[in-house]
Protein backbone atom coordinates (compact mmCIF):
# COMPACT_ATOMS: atom_id res chain seq x y z
CA UNK A 1 0.00 0.00 0.00
CA UNK A 2 1.10 3.69 -0.90
CA UNK A 3 1.86 5.12 2.84
CA UNK A 4 1.19 8.62 0.99
CA UNK A 5 -1.90 7.57 -0.35
CA UNK A 6 -3.50 6.64 2.98
CA UNK A 7 -4.80 9.19 4.72
CA UNK A 8 -4.76 6.91 8.34
CA UNK A 9 -0.97 6.59 7.89
CA UNK A 10 1.52 9.30 9.01
CA UNK A 11 5.52 9.29 7.53
CA UNK A 12 7.13 10.20 10.35
CA UNK A 13 10.09 12.51 10.21
CA UNK A 14 13.67 11.00 10.33
CA UNK A 15 15.79 13.22 12.97
CA UNK A 16 17.86 14.98 10.59
CA UNK A 17 14.38 16.76 9.50
CA UNK A 18 13.29 17.47 13.25
CA UNK A 19 16.55 18.63 13.84
CA UNK A 20 16.47 20.87 10.53
CA UNK A 21 13.23 21.85 11.04
CA UNK A 22 14.45 23.49 14.73
CA UNK A 23 18.20 25.20 13.03
CA UNK A 24 15.38 27.10 10.90
CA UNK A 25 13.21 28.23 13.87
CA UNK A 26 16.06 29.30 15.68
CA UNK A 27 16.22 32.19 12.93
CA UNK A 28 14.17 34.55 14.40
CA UNK A 29 16.21 34.83 17.55
CA UNK A 30 19.51 34.65 16.41
CA UNK A 31 19.05 37.81 13.75
CA UNK A 32 17.15 40.10 16.66
CA UNK A 33 20.66 38.86 18.65
CA UNK A 34 22.91 40.16 16.07
CA UNK A 35 20.07 43.56 15.61
CA UNK A 36 21.00 44.56 19.24
CA UNK A 37 24.00 42.85 20.47
CA UNK A 38 25.94 42.84 17.23
CA UNK A 39 27.22 39.71 15.35
CA UNK A 40 29.83 38.51 17.74
CA UNK A 41 26.78 35.90 18.18
CA UNK A 42 27.70 34.80 14.46
CA UNK A 43 31.14 33.99 15.43
CA UNK A 44 29.89 31.57 18.41
CA UNK A 45 27.89 29.70 16.03
CA UNK A 46 30.74 29.47 13.50
CA UNK A 47 33.18 27.97 16.06
CA UNK A 48 31.09 25.85 18.10
CA UNK A 49 29.22 23.80 14.61
CA UNK A 50 33.27 23.30 13.71
CA UNK A 51 34.09 22.31 17.26
CA UNK A 52 30.84 20.00 17.68
CA UNK A 53 31.36 18.24 13.91
CA UNK A 54 35.09 17.63 15.02
CA UNK A 55 34.25 16.33 18.50
CA UNK A 56 31.55 14.18 16.95
CA UNK A 57 33.62 12.85 14.47
CA UNK A 58 36.43 12.28 16.71
CA UNK A 59 34.61 10.12 18.90
CA UNK A 60 32.75 7.99 16.14
CA UNK A 61 36.27 7.23 14.64
CA UNK A 62 37.27 6.19 18.74
CA UNK A 63 33.76 4.07 18.76
CA UNK A 64 34.20 2.30 15.12
CA UNK A 65 30.96 3.76 13.86
CA UNK A 66 30.69 5.20 10.38
CA UNK A 67 30.83 8.84 9.81
CA UNK A 68 28.37 9.61 7.52
CA UNK A 69 24.74 9.03 8.96
CA UNK A 70 25.56 10.46 12.30
CA UNK A 71 27.32 13.65 11.27
CA UNK A 72 24.36 13.79 8.52
CA UNK A 73 21.65 14.29 10.75
CA UNK A 74 22.59 17.80 12.21
CA UNK A 75 22.13 16.90 16.08
CA UNK A 76 25.71 17.83 16.44
CA UNK A 77 25.15 21.05 14.75
CA UNK A 78 22.46 21.26 16.81
CA UNK A 79 23.79 20.84 20.17
CA UNK A 80 26.44 23.57 18.93
CA UNK A 81 23.88 26.40 17.86
CA UNK A 82 22.52 25.86 21.23
CA UNK A 83 25.31 25.56 23.32
CA UNK A 84 26.74 29.17 21.50
CA UNK A 85 23.16 30.89 22.01
CA UNK A 86 23.83 30.50 25.97
CA UNK A 87 27.21 31.86 25.92
CA UNK A 88 28.45 35.56 25.41
CA UNK A 89 28.15 36.61 22.15
CA UNK A 90 32.48 37.23 21.07
CA UNK A 91 33.81 34.55 23.85
CA UNK A 92 37.11 32.86 23.39
CA UNK A 93 37.56 30.22 20.70
CA UNK A 94 38.73 28.06 23.44
CA UNK A 95 35.76 28.76 25.67
CA UNK A 96 33.50 27.57 22.99
CA UNK A 97 35.34 24.62 22.11
CA UNK A 98 35.73 23.55 25.51
CA UNK A 99 32.18 23.76 26.14
CA UNK A 100 31.63 21.50 22.40
CA UNK A 101 33.82 19.55 23.98
CA UNK A 102 31.99 18.15 27.34
CA UNK A 103 29.00 18.31 25.20
CA UNK A 104 29.79 16.19 22.78
CA UNK A 105 31.97 13.72 24.57
CA UNK A 106 30.60 13.83 27.96
CA UNK A 107 27.40 14.81 27.60
CA UNK A 108 26.54 12.74 24.33
CA UNK A 109 29.21 9.47 23.53
CA UNK A 110 30.31 8.87 26.86
CA UNK A 111 26.45 7.30 27.01
CA UNK A 112 26.37 5.70 23.64
CA UNK A 113 25.60 8.58 21.24
CA UNK A 114 22.40 10.15 20.17
CA UNK A 115 19.24 8.26 21.37
CA UNK A 116 20.94 6.98 24.95
CA UNK A 117 22.39 10.12 26.46
CA UNK A 118 20.56 10.63 29.69
CA UNK A 119 21.03 14.42 29.67
CA UNK A 120 20.98 17.60 27.85
CA UNK A 121 24.20 17.75 25.98
CA UNK A 122 24.25 21.30 25.44
CA UNK A 123 23.45 21.84 28.48
CA UNK A 124 25.84 19.36 30.33
CA UNK A 125 28.52 21.43 28.19
CA UNK A 126 26.92 24.63 29.11
CA UNK A 127 26.62 24.03 33.15
CA UNK A 128 30.64 22.85 32.55
CA UNK A 129 31.75 25.88 31.32
CA UNK A 130 29.82 28.25 33.71
CA UNK A 131 31.42 26.29 36.67
CA UNK A 132 34.80 26.43 35.81
CA UNK A 133 35.36 29.75 33.79
CA UNK A 134 32.65 32.19 36.00
CA UNK A 135 34.19 35.14 35.10
CA UNK A 136 34.48 34.72 31.04
CA UNK A 137 30.79 33.44 31.56
CA UNK A 138 29.80 36.56 32.93
CA UNK A 139 31.30 39.09 30.09
CA UNK A 140 27.98 39.72 28.42
CA UNK A 141 28.03 42.99 25.86
CA UNK A 142 25.94 45.64 26.44
CA UNK A 143 23.47 46.43 24.11
CA UNK A 144 25.00 47.96 20.75
CA UNK A 145 22.04 48.29 17.89
CA UNK A 146 23.54 47.60 14.60
CA UNK A 147 21.54 51.29 13.63
CA UNK A 148 23.37 53.06 16.41
CA UNK A 149 27.22 52.66 15.68
CA UNK A 150 27.98 55.10 18.83
CA UNK A 151 26.56 52.92 21.33
CA UNK A 152 28.96 51.69 23.97
CA UNK A 153 29.34 47.95 23.93
CA UNK A 154 31.70 47.64 26.65
CA UNK A 155 30.68 44.25 28.78
CA UNK A 156 27.61 45.02 31.01
CA UNK A 157 25.60 42.38 33.58
CA UNK A 158 22.62 40.75 32.07
CA UNK A 159 19.06 42.04 33.55
CA UNK A 160 18.73 38.95 35.87
CA UNK A 161 21.85 39.54 36.86
CA UNK A 162 21.58 43.30 37.40
CA UNK A 163 18.38 43.18 39.08
CA UNK A 164 19.82 40.27 41.70
CA UNK A 165 22.78 42.24 42.29
CA UNK A 166 20.32 45.53 43.04
CA UNK A 167 18.21 43.58 45.17
CA UNK A 168 21.04 42.43 47.22
CA UNK A 169 21.92 45.67 48.25
CA UNK A 170 18.80 46.52 49.39
CA UNK A 171 17.35 48.78 46.43
CA UNK A 172 13.69 47.77 45.02
CA UNK A 173 11.95 46.92 42.01
CA UNK A 174 10.58 50.14 41.71
CA UNK A 175 13.79 52.21 42.17
CA UNK A 176 15.79 49.39 40.05
CA UNK A 177 13.04 49.71 36.89
CA UNK A 178 14.20 53.58 36.21
CA UNK A 179 17.69 51.87 35.03
CA UNK A 180 18.95 51.86 31.34
CA UNK A 181 20.00 48.53 30.76
CA UNK A 182 16.18 47.22 31.93
CA UNK A 183 14.99 49.13 28.58
CA UNK A 184 10.76 47.69 27.78
CA UNK A 185 10.01 44.82 30.20
CA UNK A 186 13.23 42.83 30.25
CA UNK A 187 16.11 44.30 29.17
CA UNK A 188 17.15 46.46 26.04
CA UNK A 189 17.46 44.28 23.07
CA UNK A 190 16.48 41.14 25.57
CA UNK A 191 12.85 41.14 25.30
CA UNK A 192 13.30 41.10 21.47
CA UNK A 193 15.49 37.75 21.55
CA UNK A 194 12.77 36.43 23.75
CA UNK A 195 9.79 37.10 21.43
CA UNK A 196 12.11 35.99 18.37
CA UNK A 197 12.48 32.60 20.28
CA UNK A 198 8.86 32.50 20.95
CA UNK A 199 8.27 33.17 17.14
CA UNK A 200 10.49 30.26 16.08
CA UNK A 201 9.08 27.81 19.24
CA UNK A 202 5.19 28.46 17.58
CA UNK A 203 5.99 27.72 14.30
CA UNK A 204 7.71 24.32 15.75
CA UNK A 205 4.23 23.84 17.27
CA UNK A 206 2.87 24.65 13.85
CA UNK A 207 4.74 21.95 12.24
CA UNK A 208 4.29 19.34 14.96
CA UNK A 209 7.76 19.05 15.50
CA UNK A 210 7.58 19.68 19.28
CA UNK A 211 4.67 18.83 21.95
CA UNK A 212 2.93 21.58 23.33
CA UNK A 213 3.20 20.23 26.99
CA UNK A 214 6.47 21.10 27.71
CA UNK A 215 6.62 24.94 26.17
CA UNK A 216 3.32 25.34 28.10
CA UNK A 217 4.80 24.04 31.32
CA UNK A 218 7.97 25.57 31.46
CA UNK A 219 6.19 28.88 30.80
CA UNK A 220 3.27 28.22 32.79
CA UNK A 221 5.45 27.11 35.66
CA UNK A 222 8.05 30.17 35.88
CA UNK A 223 4.47 32.44 35.12
CA UNK A 224 2.31 30.56 38.18
CA UNK A 225 5.46 30.89 40.17
CA UNK A 226 6.51 34.47 39.37
CA UNK A 227 3.01 36.12 40.18
CA UNK A 228 2.58 34.46 43.34
CA UNK A 229 5.47 35.87 44.34
CA UNK A 230 5.43 39.28 42.87
CA UNK A 231 1.70 39.85 44.00
CA UNK A 232 3.05 39.08 47.26
CA UNK A 233 5.88 42.04 47.09
CA UNK A 234 6.10 43.36 44.09
CA UNK A 235 9.14 45.18 45.50
CA UNK A 236 11.28 42.54 46.35
CA UNK A 237 10.11 39.98 43.38
CA UNK A 238 10.28 40.58 39.68
CA UNK A 239 6.80 40.50 38.13
CA UNK A 240 6.14 37.45 35.40
CA UNK A 241 6.71 39.48 32.01
CA UNK A 242 10.25 40.62 32.90
CA UNK A 243 10.98 36.23 34.21
CA UNK A 244 9.25 35.03 30.69
CA UNK A 245 11.42 37.89 28.37
CA UNK A 246 14.84 37.79 29.96
CA UNK A 247 17.67 35.54 29.78
CA UNK A 248 16.96 31.82 28.35
CA UNK A 249 13.59 31.12 29.11
CA UNK A 250 11.81 31.37 25.43
CA UNK A 251 15.04 29.71 24.82
CA UNK A 252 15.09 26.88 27.42
CA UNK A 253 10.87 26.01 26.89
CA UNK A 254 10.93 25.64 22.92
CA UNK A 255 14.57 24.46 21.83
CA UNK A 256 15.99 22.98 25.25
CA UNK A 257 13.25 21.42 27.13
CA UNK A 258 11.89 20.01 24.27
CA UNK A 259 14.85 17.79 23.63
CA UNK A 260 13.12 14.17 22.46
CA UNK A 261 15.77 12.01 23.95
CA UNK A 262 16.00 13.79 27.05
CA UNK A 263 12.41 14.85 28.12
CA UNK A 264 9.74 13.28 29.62
CA UNK A 265 7.61 11.55 26.84
CA UNK A 266 3.93 10.76 28.09
CA UNK A 267 1.63 13.19 27.53
CA UNK A 268 1.38 13.88 31.15
CA UNK A 269 4.43 13.07 32.19
CA UNK A 270 5.52 15.76 29.65
CA UNK A 271 3.41 18.58 30.89
CA UNK A 272 4.91 17.80 34.62
CA UNK A 273 8.65 18.05 33.40
CA UNK A 274 8.19 21.49 31.96
CA UNK A 275 5.70 22.58 35.47
CA UNK A 276 9.26 21.11 37.16
CA UNK A 277 11.51 23.18 35.26
CA UNK A 278 9.67 26.30 35.12
CA UNK A 279 9.50 26.13 39.01
CA UNK A 280 12.95 25.23 39.52
CA UNK A 281 14.19 27.65 37.20
CA UNK A 282 12.09 30.54 39.70
CA UNK A 283 13.69 29.27 42.55
CA UNK A 284 17.09 29.03 41.59
CA UNK A 285 16.80 32.54 39.65
CA UNK A 286 15.51 34.11 43.10
CA UNK A 287 17.61 32.18 45.52
CA UNK A 288 20.14 30.46 43.76
CA UNK A 289 23.64 31.19 43.34
CA UNK A 290 23.28 31.58 39.44
CA UNK A 291 21.01 34.77 37.86
CA UNK A 292 19.35 32.15 34.91
CA UNK A 293 18.89 28.68 35.64
CA UNK A 294 17.41 26.63 32.87
CA UNK A 295 20.81 24.84 32.33
CA UNK A 296 20.57 23.54 35.99
CA UNK A 297 16.52 22.87 36.07
CA UNK A 298 16.67 21.39 32.79
CA UNK A 299 19.58 18.54 34.08
CA UNK A 300 17.58 18.28 37.02
CA UNK A 301 14.45 17.39 35.35
CA UNK A 302 16.09 15.21 32.91
CA UNK A 303 17.45 13.32 35.94
CA UNK A 304 13.64 13.05 37.14
CA UNK A 305 12.30 12.30 33.27
CA UNK A 306 12.48 8.34 33.67
CA UNK A 307 10.58 8.15 37.10
CA UNK A 308 8.12 10.89 35.74
CA UNK A 309 7.41 8.39 32.99
CA UNK A 310 7.15 5.37 34.62
CA UNK A 311 4.13 7.26 36.81
CA UNK A 312 2.43 8.57 34.46
CA UNK A 313 1.74 6.01 31.62
CA UNK A 314 -1.75 6.47 30.20
CA UNK A 315 -4.37 3.71 30.82
CA UNK A 316 -4.57 1.13 28.44
CA UNK A 317 -8.43 0.68 27.63
CA UNK A 318 -10.42 -2.00 29.18
CA UNK A 319 -7.27 -2.53 31.43
CA UNK A 320 -7.06 -1.87 35.65
CA UNK A 321 -4.13 0.25 36.54
CA UNK A 322 -1.29 -1.61 37.12
CA UNK A 323 -0.46 -2.38 40.75
CA UNK A 324 2.83 -1.47 42.03
CA UNK A 325 4.76 -3.93 44.35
Amino acid sequence: MNVKSSPHLAVQPTVAQVMRDVLLALIPGVAAYVLFFGPGVLLNLALAAASCLAFEAAALRLRGKPLRPFLGDLSALLTGALLALALPPGAPWWLVATGCFFAMVLGKHLFGGLGYNPFNPAMVGFVVLLISFPLEMTRWPGPQPLWDAATDALSSATPLDHVRTQLGLGRTLAEIGGDAPLGWLAGRGWEWVSLGYLAGGLWLLARRTIRWQIPAGVLGGLFLTALAFWAADGDRYASPPFHLLSGAAMLGAFFIATDPVTAATTPRGRLLYGLGIGVLTYAIRTWGNYPDAIAFAVLLLNICAPTIDRYTQPRVYGHRPRQEP
